[in-house]
């Protein structure tokens, strides 16, 4: 019998812990009898944060999320870890100085916090039965990236390069034996960078399908795109390619850029 899909809700969720993972990644756990029904095997789906405001109350935040209320932030996050015996989840925030309402929430998020949790999505993956893999992602990525790398056959072969802040912001991924992980390092995130284009162009592309998995910033995005599809003849509709964000722009912003440019 097909198992109804009860996950693609609103939950109001605690924090069980947090702790920096990196100097630029923050993880955060969730939990809460309202994740019991969360759906397995979502690790790399996106989620939607409801965030509460500062020194707002439980019972404040709760009737503004059930009236679907334009009043709450909502920004967009990737499950990394689902413990379904304990009910938890990973979330893992790139944080700095400055940053938007979803950074300083992770940076100040306690035990016993709350936040909303909406959805799952669908899960972010290259495609099935690919002969080779090749990843391309940034710090905001790396969520997503890790989590379908963790995935793949244990057989998978290719590469994986990852662009972070510094060295320090090098984190465990449990990729297939196969699966070469590279660090590159680009410190000023409000730049655009060329170096996972650079790396893409500098490997000898083995015979067979591959299996595509980039995301990240909309510049660097957009050159791997058009190198993947112009240069290289790929067909889009094959492949993972997402830009999560922009530089200059909040995620607002950028989402109704994205549509504007789709339509």
């Amino acid at each position: 019998m097909k198992q109804q899909n009860t996950g693609r809700r609103t939950r109001i969720v605690e924090v069980a812990r947090s702790e920096r993972l990196t100097p630029t990644m923050q993880r955060v756990t969730l939990c809460g009898e309202d994740l019991a029904d969360f759906p397995a095997g979502q690790e790399s789906a996106h989620i939607k944060l409801l965030i509460p405001q500062e020194n707002q109350s439980l019972t404040a935040f709760r009737d503004l999320v059930e009236s679907k209320s334009k009043a709450v932030a909502r920004r967009t996050y990737t499950v990394r870890h689902h413990r379904a015996d304990t009910n938890e989840l990973d979330v893992d925030f790139v944080v700095h100085d400055g940053g938007g309402p979803a950074c300083s929430w992770a940076l100040a998020a306690g035990p016993g916090d709350f936040i909303g949790v909406a959805g799952p999505g669908p899960k972010k993956k290259p495609v099935d039965n690919a002969d080779w893999y090749l990843f391309g992602a940034d710090m905001a990525a790396i969520p997503a990236a890790a989590a379908a790398l963790e995935e793949l056959p244990d057989d998978a072969v290719g590469h994986a390069v990852f662009e972070i802040t510094c060295d320090d912001d090098i984190q465990p991924v449990d990729a297939p034996d196969g699966i070469q992980l590279h660090w590159l390092v680009h410190e000023d995130p409000h730049t655009s960078s060329e170096q996972q284009l650079e790396f893409f162009r500098s490997i000898d592309w083995p015979k067979g399908t591959p299996g595509i998995f980039v995301a990240g910033e909309s510049g660097a995005v957009s050159g791997l795109r058009k190198y993947l599809t112009n240069e290289r003849g790929l067909d889009k509709r094959a492949m993972y390619i997402s830009a999560y964000w922009k530089i200059g722009l909040i995620e607002d912003q950028h989402q109704v850029q994205k549509q504007a440019e789709a339509a």
